[in-house]
Protein backbone atom coordinates (compact mmCIF):
# COMPACT_ATOMS: atom_id res chain seq x y z
CA UNK A 1 0.00 0.00 0.00
CA UNK A 2 1.73 3.50 -1.25
CA UNK A 3 1.86 6.17 1.86
CA UNK A 4 -0.71 8.12 -0.42
CA UNK A 5 -3.11 5.31 0.62
CA UNK A 6 -2.06 4.95 3.85
CA UNK A 7 -2.81 8.61 4.97
CA UNK A 8 -6.34 8.74 2.74
CA UNK A 9 -7.14 5.67 4.92
CA UNK A 10 -5.88 7.52 8.24
CA UNK A 11 -7.73 10.68 7.19
CA UNK A 12 -11.13 8.47 6.75
CA UNK A 13 -10.45 6.65 9.74
CA UNK A 14 -10.19 10.33 11.79
CA UNK A 15 -13.58 11.17 10.10
CA UNK A 16 -15.05 8.50 11.16
CA UNK A 17 -14.33 8.84 14.65
CA UNK A 18 -15.25 12.56 14.68
CA UNK A 19 -18.70 12.10 13.19
CA UNK A 20 -19.25 9.07 15.26
CA UNK A 21 -18.13 11.00 18.18
CA UNK A 22 -20.41 14.08 17.13
CA UNK A 23 -23.23 11.26 16.67
CA UNK A 24 -22.85 10.32 19.64
CA UNK A 25 -22.81 13.58 21.39
CA UNK A 26 -26.14 14.18 19.38
CA UNK A 27 -27.99 11.21 20.45
CA UNK A 28 -27.33 12.20 24.27
CA UNK A 29 -28.26 16.22 23.74
CA UNK A 30 -31.56 14.36 21.95
CA UNK A 31 -31.89 12.30 24.74
CA UNK A 32 -31.36 14.75 27.48
CA UNK A 33 -34.02 17.26 25.78
CA UNK A 34 -36.30 14.42 25.40
CA UNK A 35 -36.27 14.18 29.31
CA UNK A 36 -36.27 17.52 29.77
CA UNK A 37 -39.28 17.99 28.06
CA UNK A 38 -40.86 15.02 29.52
CA UNK A 39 -40.08 16.05 32.74
CA UNK A 40 -41.91 19.77 31.75
CA UNK A 41 -44.95 17.92 30.21
CA UNK A 42 -45.40 15.69 33.28
CA UNK A 43 -45.13 19.10 35.95
CA UNK A 44 -47.73 20.77 33.47
CA UNK A 45 -50.13 17.45 33.61
CA UNK A 46 -49.65 17.25 37.41
CA UNK A 47 -50.78 21.59 37.90
CA UNK A 48 -53.24 20.82 35.38
CA UNK A 49 -54.76 18.15 37.26
CA UNK A 50 -54.73 19.88 40.56
CA UNK A 51 -56.31 22.96 38.85
CA UNK A 52 -59.21 20.66 37.00
CA UNK A 53 -59.81 19.26 40.97
CA UNK A 54 -59.79 22.68 42.67
CA UNK A 55 -62.50 23.46 39.52
CA UNK A 56 -64.47 20.53 40.14
CA UNK A 57 -64.64 20.60 44.17
CA UNK A 58 -65.46 23.96 44.04
CA UNK A 59 -68.65 23.04 41.48
CA UNK A 60 -69.31 20.37 43.87
CA UNK A 61 -69.49 22.59 46.76
CA UNK A 62 -71.42 25.21 44.90
CA UNK A 63 -73.98 22.34 43.89
CA UNK A 64 -74.27 21.13 47.14
CA UNK A 65 -74.73 24.75 48.70
CA UNK A 66 -77.88 25.15 46.33
CA UNK A 67 -79.02 21.96 47.29
CA UNK A 68 -78.97 22.51 51.31
CA UNK A 69 -80.60 25.90 50.17
CA UNK A 70 -83.59 24.24 48.68
CA UNK A 71 -83.35 21.03 51.33
CA UNK A 72 -83.83 24.02 53.84
CA UNK A 73 -86.75 25.89 52.21
CA UNK A 74 -88.70 22.98 51.35
CA UNK A 75 -88.28 21.99 55.24
CA UNK A 76 -89.17 25.20 56.34
CA UNK A 77 -92.08 25.00 54.19
CA UNK A 78 -92.97 21.65 55.76
CA UNK A 79 -92.80 22.86 59.10
CA UNK A 80 -94.80 25.75 58.71
CA UNK A 81 -97.24 23.58 57.25
CA UNK A 82 -97.08 20.61 60.22
CA UNK A 83 -97.22 23.59 62.64
CA UNK A 84 -100.45 25.26 60.84
CA UNK A 85 -102.19 21.88 61.19
CA UNK A 86 -101.08 21.00 64.67
CA UNK A 87 -102.56 24.68 65.36
CA UNK A 88 -106.10 23.52 63.59
CA UNK A 89 -106.00 20.08 65.35
CA UNK A 90 -105.00 21.83 68.42
CA UNK A 91 -108.36 23.78 68.48
CA UNK A 92 -110.19 20.80 67.26
CA UNK A 93 -108.97 18.67 70.10
CA UNK A 94 -109.26 21.48 72.74
CA UNK A 95 -112.77 21.72 71.40
CA UNK A 96 -113.21 17.87 71.44
CA UNK A 97 -112.60 17.82 75.47
CA UNK A 98 -114.24 20.16 76.15
CA UNK A 99 -117.19 18.72 74.57
CA UNK A 100 -116.51 15.75 76.39
CA UNK A 101 -116.27 16.62 80.14
CA UNK A 102 -119.07 19.20 79.70
CA UNK A 103 -121.56 16.16 78.58
CA UNK A 104 -120.21 14.42 81.72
Amino acid sequence: MSLEAIEKVTALESQMRERKAAAEAEARQIAADAEREGIALLEKTRADAVERGRKLLKQAEERAARQADEIRSTAEAESTALREAAGRNLEEAAEFIVGRVVKH
